[in-house]
């Protein structure tokens, strides 16, 4: 009589650690006040975009949801699930915009789709963020719910966001008049919305084909996601599937274009507050040629909280910060060696800088672009990989590894 050996099973993964009550609390107070000073200043519909952002900050936190791993996991191991997540997040936002734009369904008035032209500044800015974000180690969005976590690294990469995205409005004649700009490809003008929607959808299906092909051929390790608490603790107690972190992104994107009038964008407000500061120190930001057109210059006499990207990305911030303290998670980092710090701060300059001349980040063009059917999207996103890929061969310059086909990928 033979007798089958039980199978060998995994061990359990550790708990998640217990809440940092005091930061919560810390957390929850801000996030009070910012949402209170926001609707005095900017009023009710500007307090809702501050919410939206305190909700993007939690399921950013909580999905680990990567631009820059995506990318780099792609290019270094062919691992593609991460970006089959970011396919399945733009089809969801996609149908969701093919909604809310043909039909004007905005409480501000009438949505606008984000657009922008297909020129050499939308293709040299999105080489240079792809070559930061690996460099910097992280992208728009991940370096402010990073920041909001704890991560005192990523504060430089968002210092150095700051100062390149003012060194980009400095240069802005450069990239507006002596570079021609390009067309604007809007392929919903071209074959109307349900046209655009399935050209867009197809696409999609297309680059998670070329995910599996590679996956197949280089046997990439597969992803490792953190511990996190089982059953209905995990919402508010750890890591949750990409799947749910690409459709929480999608439905909060549509519903900051519901809200707001426009879809979500970051890297705007970098500008705005690297000017702001330059005129406490003397100089003139209004006389910039970048701050001169009508809607720039309304943004840059207006307080900080009454600019919508700027209360958003705020709001992401305190958001993960109360995500990662109700997790147990939230630490403050203060060990940071000099070559983080030399790297941190040049890839947040690279992407400040890539981000303001290509008219938008992995968020403003590469997510809000594609979903709002506009072909520089597409075309920024394959150019930040390219960029990924040249990132990479910096990355032990500074003392960062790349992943290896035998590390787990997280």
């Amino acid at each position: 009589m033979t007798t089958t050996a039980p199978p060998v099973l995994p061990p359990p993964a550790p708990p998640a650690p217990p809440a940092n009550r005091r930061v919560v609390a810390v957390g929850l107070l801000l996030a009070a006040a910012l949402l209170v000073a926001v609707g005095i200043a900017g009023g009710p519909l500007l307090a809702g975009a501050t919410a939206l952002g305190l909700a993007l900050g939690v399921v950013l936190f909580h999905s680990r949801f990567g631009f820059t791993s995506a990318w780099r996991q792609l290019a270094a191991v062919g691992q593609g699930a991460a970006l089959r997540a970011h396919m399945l997040m733009l089809a969801v936002a996609a149908v969701l915009f093919a909604v809310i734009l043909p039909n004007g369904l905005a409480i501000g008035g009438d949505p606008s789709p984000q657009l922008g032209p297909i020129g050499l500044a939308l293709f040299v800015g999105a080489f240079l963020f792809g070559i930061g974000m690996q460099i910097g180690g992280s992208c728009a969005s991940g370096t402010l719910f990073s920041v909001g976590s704890g991560q005192l690294a990523i504060v430089y990469t968002l210092a150095g966001f700051v100062v390149g995205s003012v060194l980009a409005v400095l240069s802005w004649d450069f990239w507006t008049t002596t570079v021609p700009r390009g067309p604007v490809v809007d392929l919903a003008a071209v074959l109307g919305y349900p046209g655009a929607l399935a050209a867009s959808l197809a696409a999609m299906a297309v680059v998670v084909g070329i995910t599996v092909v590679v996956g197949r051929r280089r046997n990439p390790p597969p992803l490792d996601a953190p511990p996190s608490a089982a059953g209905w603790r995990r919402a508010v107690r750890g890591s949750w599937p990409l799947w749910a972190g690409a459709i929480a992104l999608a439905v909060l994107n549509a519903a900051t274009l519901v809200v707001t009038g426009s879809p979500w964008g970051i890297t705007s407000a970098f500008a705005l507050w690297g000017s702001k500061l330059a005129a406490v120190f003397g100089a003139d930001p209004a006389s910039w040629t970048y701050w001169s057109t009508p809607g720039n210059a309304a943004a840059l006499a207006r307080p900080v909280l009454a600019d919508r990207t700027s209360v958003m990305d705020l709001g992401i911030m305190v958001g993960a910060l109360v995500a990662s303290a109700l997790g147990g998670v939230f630490t403050l980092h203060r060990r940071i060696p000099a070559r983080t710090v030399v790297a941190a701060l040049l890839g947040g300059v690279l992407m400040g800088y890539g981000a303001r001349i290509a008219g938008g980040c992995n968020i403003g063009a590469y997510f809000s672009g594609i979903a709002s059917f506009s072909l520089h999207g597409w075309l920024w996103g394959l150019t930040a990989l390219l960029g990924t890929v040249a990132g990479l061969a910096l990355r032990p310059l500074f003392g960062l590894a790349n992943p290896k086909p035998s590390d787990a990928v997280c």
